[in-house]
């Protein structure tokens, strides 16, 4: 039996009407939506180490265990290190829960950890990744029990298919302002960007309309062609000389100061990272067990509703679910990010998590662990590799997201409007996604709402207690989260 063929059977491609070939292409193409991870996260990580002075400026040099490193250093470990999270949690995926997610240190998540945490709250970012290590433990212990598993269970239905729709709506968007097509309005608060005077935008719309020909032609591998192609059209027009760098030239590639492209950062990546390894354990003494357990309990929050979320509006695109609408052997993937948030936090990164990106993949045929596997070996190619992944501008990668989230949008059907608590519960999921830039928040008002309006027909019968706890649970985050106790 060759390579291909073992792969196949431990992998059941038959059983998953998939092959080698179409796997294959869904890895490469999930990684290609994902990979920007590798330098957004490093760079929205590196403020809460390097710190600020008092001029508000960043710092350029902080110390780690009696070491001075400069920004460029710390740049290249955090980079690092998310890549090795990322390793060890798509492994698990792809090894154990057999399931086509890919998996990384997640976006907002990122930010809590560093702006409302580390710099909003003042506490040191030692202790930050100590509160990381605490959550993903608990996560650990409660999947291992199937705990996890049973109250994402008592999740309303019409949750549970709204939130497929509710992630493509946001996906739609967030791929939108990634491409500069959607931007920031005073007034408005969005607004049409400057399309004509923005040849990023431009490129980006060009390439959005090719992969949808691809896509409408049923052309293997479309997305990833929108992807390369879009970024090889905008390499050139810039050595071309048609557009500028700060123009054309992938942020995480360009010298802010010179306005000039520069592999400086990435083309001799800083391997040892042992100052950040361990360095949550720093962080568990003298920690003040109030606001401790408060950080804790939000990270906890967050990432439970936000990885939730995004398991089963992903799993209902790529029609993994069951007819109650939950995914079989949940806990095997949910173990994978549980795992990977632990280990992340133990080598120096914020919690890590399912990615919605995962989606773009199952939208090329992906069905199989081998899908994830094959993300996982990207990264370890990334190692070496990390300019050819930097030099993808996000006016190509996100088209991908776009493309995905018009096709999600088909999860509205499995919706029944003409229930007064469908409407609802799945219509607040659908929506409050995007207009509140989380998924966990999406997520947790239609369940707060599901509970409400069915008593309010008189269906009170119909409402789990378990779904009146969760809902009552969330009401107290949401207090929490807005009232200004996180600072």
């Amino acid at each position: 039996m060759g390579a291909i063929e073992r792969l196949a059977a431990y992998f059941e491609f038959d059983e998953h009407g998939t092959d080698f070939t179409t796997e294959l292409i869904a890895g490469i193409t999930t990684f290609l939506a994902m990979s920007y991870i590798i330098v957004v996260n490093p760079t929205v990580l590196l403020p809460a180490i390097m710190g600020f002075n008092e001029a508000g400026e960043q710092n350029q040099q902080t110390t780690i265990d009696g070491t001075v490193y400069d920004a460029g250093e710390v740049f290249q470990m955090l980079a690092i290190a998310t890549i090795l999270a990322s390793i060890v949690a798509i492994a698990v995926m792809a090894l154990y829960a057999k399931r086509p997610f890919g998996l990384a240190p997640g976006m907002g998540l990122n930010a809590f950890f560093a702006f409302t945490v580390v710099l909003g709250m003042g506490i040191p970012w030692q202790t930050a990744l100590a509160a990381v290590f605490v959550e993903g433990v608990v996560f650990i212990a409660i999947t291992v029990v199937g705990a996890r598993e049973y109250i994402i269970s008592l999740f309303p239905e019409p949750v549970k298919f709204s939130v497929g729709a509710g992630i493509g709506v946001f996906l739609l968007f967030i791929g939108l302002q990634e491409m500069e097509v959607v931007v920031a309005d005073p007034e408005t608060m969005v607004a049409l960007g400057d399309l004509a005077q923005n040849p990023a935008a431009i490129l980006g719309v060009c390439g959005l309309f090719l992969t949808f020909v691809l896509w409408a032609r049923d052309v293997r591998g479309a997305i990833i062609a929108g992807i390369l192609g879009t970024t090889v059209a905008g390499w050139t027009l810039l050595y071309a000389g048609v557009a500028s760098a700060s123009q054309l030239a992938p942020e995480a590639l360009l010298d802010q100061e010179t306005g000039t492209v520069t592999f400086a950062t990435v083309t001799s990546p800083q391997y040892d990272i042992s100052p950040l390894v361990g360095a949550f354990v720093e962080g568990l003494r003298d920690v003040d067990p109030a606001t401790f357990t408060l950080v804790v309990f939000t990270f906890f929050f967050v990432d439970f509703f936000d990885t939730a979320g995004t398991l089963i509006g992903v799993s209902q695109f790529g029609g993994f679910l069951d007819e109650e609408g939950d995914l079989p052997e949940m806990e095997k993937p949910l173990l994978a990010d549980a795992v990977g948030t632990t280990v992340g936090a133990m080598i120096g990164t914020s919690t890590v998590t399912t990615y919605i990106e995962s989606s773009t993949g199952i939208e090329e045929g992906g069905r199989t662990g081998f899908t994830a596997l094959v993300v996982g070996l990207l990264f370890v190619l990334s190692l070496v590799a990390v300019p050819i992944v930097a030099a993808i501008p996000a006016y190509a990668s996100f088209i991908a997201l776009v493309v995905v989230g018009i096709i999600m949008l088909q999860g509205v059907l499995d919706i029944d409007w003409q229930d007064p608590a469908w409407a609802v519960s799945g219509g607040l999921t659908i929506t409050i996604m995007p207009l509140t830039y989380s998924i966990a928040n999406g997520l947790a008002a239609g369940i707060i709402a599901y509970p409400l309006i069915k008593t309010a027909m008189g269906e009170y019968d119909d409402v789990h207690a378990g779904q009146w706890g969760i809902a009552v649970a969330l009401v107290a985050y949401f207090y929490v989260a807005t009232s200004g106790m996180l600072g």
